[in-house]
């Protein structure tokens, strides 16, 4: 028997119970991964709330690294006793073994510890799709300026590492002097504490009222508006997450008058095959391995302290990547 976290129905931070569960053998296309670390990460909230729904009862976490310990049949690019990381669905990644598909796991490279690997899957990938495939018209471009929230999270953080090795300029938004700070040591150019300043007149500023050509928002509904402010003539909105809530009904009419762009991408489009994963995967671990990124992992909770782990994040008590020890 193998230990798990499960919900059996949605709710708060006390609906996550850690229970002894089977795994069994993997079957065609397939993997089972022994878990060293598993990445705690604000769309393990969405589950557990139920705003993204799950079939219950449920295993949650989206992301591992960890030993592979049996291959299933048609599985050709992992054996057993490889390192192996992976952001993938379905949610199950808060244990200490799983069965999973075999598709969007693969190698650790020897230089990446197996925290940092679970710290950075999802949050890294996430960063590669945004900064790398989801562009305003006419790309980005070294010196163009991006907006980009939370950026003292663990997508913020490595995003703005990530912006400064492509030589943008980007403009992170934070809740505090101290997030802000963070935000300007991992390359953000410019920080602005949203508890202080109106972000919105602050870019305008910033830019000389130009606007920026993409803002990059995990927040939703309390941003969305103002982030549309913020975007330049043919500028790109992507909204990639809601943690205040999801994005409220709009009028198109909203993006007329400057010819903008709205997009809701999600990481799982980008990993829909074994090749686009792992071409995703390698400019992340190149990222890392040149030294271009490094993976802040701030906090270290045990599995059975999921619950507190959970509260902590929603209370913003978080920076950085976290990452629960089975």
């Amino acid at each position: 028997m193998e230990r798990a976290i499960r919900i059996h129905s949605p709710g708060g931070p006390e609906v996550l119970r850690l229970e002894e569960v089977s795994v069994g053998m993997p079957g065609p296309g397939e993997v089972r991964i022994r878990h060293r670390a598993c990445g705690l990460n604000f769309i393990d909230v969405y589950y557990r709330s139920g705003l993204y729904p799950l079939d219950m009862p449920a295993g949650i976490g989206m992301e591992g690294a960890g030993v592979i310990d049996a291959v299933g049949e048609g599985v050709s690019h992992l054996r057993a006793g490889d390192r192996a990381a992976y952001a993938c669905q379905p949610p199950g990644a808060y244990s200490s073994a799983r069965v999973m598909p075999a598709k969007n796991v693969v190698r650790l490279p020897d230089e990446i510890d197996y925290e940092t690997g679970a710290a950075m899957m999802l949050k890294g990938l996430t960063v590669q799709y945004l900064l790398r495939k989801t562009q305003p018209q006419g790309g980005l471009q070294p010196g163009d300026f991006v907006l980009f929230h939370a950026a003292a999270g663990g997508v913020g953080l490595i995003a703005c590492q990530w912006a400064r090795a492509m030589g943008l300029q980007l403009i992170g938004t934070a809740g505090s002097p101290e997030k802000c700070a963070l935000a300007l040591q991992n390359g953000a150019t410019y920080a602005i504490d949203y508890r202080k300043e109106n972000f919105v007149a602050r870019v305008a500023e910033i830019t000389g009222g130009r606007g920026v050509k993409a803002v990059y928002d995990s927040v939703g509904k309390d941003t969305f508006a103002g982030s549309i402010e913020c975007l330049r003539p043919f500028g790109l909105l992507a909204v990639f997450g809601s943690s205040s809530g999801p994005v409220p009904p709009f009028g198109l009419q909203m993006l007329a008058a400057k010819s903008l762009y709205v997009s809701r991408p999600t990481l799982f489009t980008h990993l829909a095959s074994r090749e686009a994963t792992q071409e995703m995967a390698d400019d992340l671990f190149g990222m890392v391995a040149r030294g271009e990124i490094v993976i802040p992992v701030e906090r270290r909770y045990a599995l059975e302290n999921a619950a507190r782990a959970h509260a902590e994040l929603e209370a913003r008590l978080t920076t950085g990547c976290s990452v629960l020890i089975p």
